[in-house]
């Protein structure tokens, strides 16, 4: 976990409009990701969570790409990316989606009816992701058992679960932003 502090605290800020914008390398891609960070995320996701009550794993693109690989690989369980182009599958299921700072439409294929499916997300501000990926699993008569999101920026957490108690919804980090710096909040 202190890796994972360390690198956030440390993380620039940039402004969208009247958006503060925190750019990692787990949220963004950039800088260069540190292993030992990614191996934390993957520890920490990975204790989290029952996996005998998960069937398959869900990613957002494009960082949910390389948080939910190693996860896949240490838990064993299955995995599927929300993708922001349409394939045109049988059963692929489009959900449109908005952020604090973006719109747009995004596209879940190879969801079986009936599976348990965890999401793990990098960031959850609003929220509006999250609500759309978790509506599009239900338009795809699956169900969301699980969401972990790596940072925790906004009301979007509190939001998601009124909207959903029969989900557990989690971070690892609570942050917020004061000007131009990021602020970790202890739970």
């Amino acid at each position: 976990m202190n890796e994972l502090r360390k690198s956030l605290e440390s993380a620039p800020v940039i402004w969208k409009g009247d958006y503060p914008y925190f750019i990692h390398p787990v949220t963004d891609g950039v800088p260069r990701m540190n292993p030992d960070v990614l191996h934390a995320i993957t520890e920490l996701v990975s204790q989290r969570v029952n996996w005998s009550e998960v069937d398959l794993l869900l990613g957002i693109e494009a960082m949910g790409l390389p948080l939910t690989a190693p996860l896949s690989m240490a838990t064993r369980i299955p995995l599927v990316i929300a993708r922001k182009r349409e394939y045109g599958l049988e059963g692929e299921v489009k959900i449109d989606q908005s952020t604090g700072y973006s719109r747009g439409a995004m596209y879940l294929n190879n969801i079986k009816e009936g599976e348990r499916i965890a999401i793990l997300d990098d960031v959850l501000s609003t929220g509006g992701t999250l609500e759309a990926v978790i509506e599009g699993v239900r338009r795809a008569k699956a169900e969301v058992t699980e969401v972990i999101a790596v940072v925790e920026k906004g009301p979007g957490l509190k939001r998601l679960q009124t909207l959903y108690p029969e989900i557990r919804i989690q971070s690892l980090v609570r942050l917020e932003m004061d000007g131009d710096k990021v602020v970790l909040l202890d739970d």
